[in-house]
C-alpha cells in the first residue's frame, strides 16, 4: 500500500489497484489547470509502476467532476496560451485511454463536459443512481472537448452521439444506462467498485489488457485527429457572438438567446 502527494488530486496503491480521487470538492472537482497536469503526472506514475493492473478514478465530495474549470478558462489570453491549456487536456486523455491498465470511473453526483470526457475514456463506468451526466458544452457555444466527440461515438454512435450533443440534456443515470453511456448503476458505487474488483481479479488480466491495446492502436488515430479537431474548433467558437450570449446568460443565471453568429 503507498500514496502519491499532489495538490488537487488524492492517489494510492492497495496491492495492484491504484485508486485517484479529484480532490477540490468546493468547486465540484472543476479540472483546472493544475489538476490537468497533476493527473498526467499521476496517471504516467501508474503506467510505469507493473504491479499496477487496475486504476480507479472517482471524486471527492458531491460531483465526480462539473468539467473544465470555467472562471480559469475566461481567464486565458490569446490562441498560444489557449492551446498550451487544449494541449494538456489532449494529453491527459490519450494518456488515460492508453493507459496499460483496466481502468474503471465510478460517478457519484455530477459528470459533466470534461469531467464525462474522462469518465468516457475508462474501460467500464459505474454511476450512482442519483448522479446526472451531461455533454452541456452547447449551452455556453461551445463543442465538446477531451476526446467527447470520439468518446461517445465510441459507445453510442455517431448519429445518436451528435443528438446527444447537440440537445445538451443533462441525463439521470438511468437515461445514461439506456444511451449506453455507462455500463452499470449502483446505489453504493464504492461497494459496486469492489465488486467489479473481485470479478476482474479473478480473471487472466494480461489477456484482458492485450485485448484493450488491441482496440486502442485500432482507434488510437481517430482520436488523436478528434482532438486536434475539437482544439481549433473550441478556439473558433469562443469568438462567436453565441459564445459571448452563452457565457452572459450562464453568469446572469437566464436562458441564453442565440442568434446562429
Amino acid at each position: 500500500m503507498g500514496s502519491l502527494t499532489y495538490q488537487t488530486i488524492d492517489a494510492n496503491i492497495q496491492g495492484n489497484t491504484a485508486f485517484i480521487q479529484f480532490n477540490r470538492p468546493t468547486s465540484l472537482n472543476a479540472l483546472n489547470t493544475v489538476m490537468i497536469k497533476e493527473l498526467v503526472d499521476c496517471l504516467n506514475e501508474m503506467t510505469l509502476n507493473e504491479a499496477i493492473k487496475i486504476v480507479v478514478l472517482q471524486g471527492k465530495g458531491k460531483a465526480f467532476s462539473s468539467g473544465g474549470d470555467i472562471k480559469e478558462m475566461f481567464q486565458l489570453q490569446g490562441e498560444e496560451e489557449f492551446f498550451l491549456v487544449m494541449d494538456d487536456i489532449n494529453q491527459l486523455i490519450t494518456t488515460l485511454y492508453t493507459m496499460p491498465k483496466l481502468t474503471i470511473a465510478g460517478i457519484e453526483g455530477a459528470a459533466a463536459g470534461l469531467g464525462l470526457s474522462i469518465a468516457l475514456a475508462t474501460d467500464y463506468i459505474i454511476s450512482d443512481s442519483t448522479s446526472k451526466l451531461a455533454m452541456n458544452f452547447i449551452g455556453i457555444g461551445l463543442v465538446p472537448d477531451g476526446g467527447g466527440h470520439f468518446l461517445l461515438k465510441r459507445r453510442m454512435g455517431e448519429q445518436k452521439a451528435k443528438k446527444f450533443i447537440w440537445q445538451g440534456k443533462v441525463l439521470t443515470a438511468e437515461e445514461a444506462l439506456k444511451a449506453e453511456i455507462i455500463d452499470e448503476i449502483a446505489n453504493d458505487v464504492n461497494m459496486a467498485i469492489e465488486d467489479k474488483l473481485r470479478q476482474w481479479k479473478t480473471k487472466p488480466l494480461e489477456a484482458m489488457l492485450q485485448t484493450k491495446k488491441i482496440y486502442n492502436e485500432l482507434q488510437m488515430q481517430e482520436l488523436i485527429k478528434t482532438l486536434e479537431l475539437e482544439k481549433h474548433a473550441q478556439w473558433k467558437m469562443r469568438h462567436t457572438k453565441d459564445h459571448f450570449e452563452g457565457i452572459q446568460a450562464f453568469i446572469e443565471k437566464r436562458n441564453p438567446k442565440f442568434i446562429g453568429e
